[in-house]
């Protein structure tokens, strides 16, 4: 099932417009996977399920520390507790994990965008 993200504008940034099917839609480009996001990037990223991530699978995020303070964590379909180790591999670089499921994680990453905060997200496709 295919979920569209209320459009924001936010000029020459990424904006998630959309999401499901097991892939994400930014206007008129559609990646398919999880992908880690920036406002001005879009990475695929190798992880298929929660299961899947290590504190390695933040390397992206952690060269781009500078222009990062959050990263929400879209985790899927289902929430869980943030393993210390993850917290642990970013909080030495100033970037606080905000998790929440993918649709969630959706929504609150084009709003940051918008209100032109230090954000990045990393989301499991759903």
């Amino acid at each position: 099932m295919s979920v569209e993200v209320s459009t924001m504008v936010a000029e020459g940034r990424n904006l998630v417009s959309g999401y499901g099917d097991g892939l994400f839609r930014f206007g008129d480009e559609k990646v398919t996977g999880s992908v880690i996001l920036f406002p001005e990037a879009i990475y695929s990223w190798n992880v298929k399920s929660i299961d899947d991530i290590t504190p390695e699978s933040f390397a992206r995020v952690i060269e781009k520390a500078d222009d990062v303070e959050i990263l929400i964590l879209g985790m899927g379909t289902r929430l869980t507790p943030v393993p210390m180790a993850w917290r642990q591999a970013l909080k030495p670089h100033g970037i606080v994990i905000e998790p929440m499921d993918t649709g969630a994680a959706c929504r609150t990453y084009n709003v940051l965008v918008a209100e032109a905060r230090r954000v990045a997200a990393a989301m499991i496709a759903i």
